[in-house]
């Protein structure tokens, strides 16, 4: 199985691990749980199967967010919803809006249930924090959470590897969305404005990337766009190591395609987005 399979297989498991942060049941179920506003429902319900940590804890795994929009959400999320109870709401509103927007996902789930938990079994944890939080959790009974719960651990194990080959290519959170937003692949206001980083900050990492001959007037250059290919293709290295041990991912992809394109369809989940994730093909 050659690494295009990885990027294939994000395509669908990110939109339907994303529902979390963008639905309206997610939002309303972390708010009914007792978490305040959208940001401590996002770094709280994310945060959740690492336990009650720190905001330093947060910061460094979730990589591209602004210290101070953590430290306004965590530790004090701890105090309003205890883990626990934020890792219920979380599956089960997941689940919720999923048989919503995607009709068949109920029928369809004990099939592919078992694939993908046979990745996530043969994934490796080691160095992917998110990833070993989230497979560590007891699979939910229902199939339709279970299927949320598995697409997240294997979002997760991807993201903890993209985060390496960040940093491997010498690019902090900040950095690493100017890039991407220099590329045009996600646009500024999503990870400038929305996530809470100030003009200063934004024209201070634009202003590195220039120095290495990564960015020219706000756009990648050509020795950008090849740091950034790199570690594209280095994240899909790391990202398809557990899939090998399917017969047919190929046949796992096609069965969930048409969930994925039903999120993206219900308009909720915004293309482009945060994560930079394309429409399934």
């Amino acid at each position: 199985m050659d690494d295009s399979v990885a990027r294939r297989m994000w395509t669908v498991l990110e939109p339907l691990h994303v529902v979390t942060y963008f639905s309206p049941e997610s939002i309303g179920a972390f708010e009914e749980v007792g978490l305040r506003g959208f940001w401590m429902g996002y770094f709280g319900g994310r945060a959740a199967p690492l336990g009650a940590v720190a905001a330093g804890v947060v910061e460094a795994t979730f990589f591209g967010f602004p210290p101070a929009r953590v430290r306004r959400a965590v530790p004090d999320a701890w105090a309003f919803a205890a883990p626990e109870a934020i890792l219920r709401a979380r599956s089960e509103a997941a689940a919720a809006n999923l048989r919503r927007v995607a009709p068949g996902i109920a029928d369809a789930a004990p099939e592919v249930v078992p694939g993908l938990a046979k990745v996530v079994e043969a994934a490796d944890g080691a160095g992917r924090p998110l990833f070993a939080a989230n497979r560590d959790l007891d699979l939910p009974d229902d199939p339709v959470e279970a299927l949320w719960q598995l697409a997240t651990s294997l979002r997760e194990h991807r993201g903890d590897g993209h985060v390496a080959a960040l940093t491997a290519g010498g690019l902090g959170g900040l950095e690493a969305n100017v890039l991407a937003s220099g590329l045009g692949a996600v646009p500024k206001e999503m990870v400038s404005d929305k996530r809470g980083w100030s003009e200063d900050d934004w024209r201070e990492a634009s202003d590195a990337l220039a120095a290495r001959g990564l960015l020219e007037d706000g756009t990648a250059t050509e020795a950008g766009r090849a740091l950034k290919a790199e570690v594209e293709r280095r994240t899909d290295a790391l990202a398809a190591v557990p899939f090998r041990v399917l017969d047919d991912p190929e046949g796992l992809y096609r069965a969930l395609v048409p969930f994925a394109r039903a999120v993206a369809d219900a308009g909720e989940v915004p293309y482009p987005n945060p994560t930079g994730v394309p429409r399934a093909d």
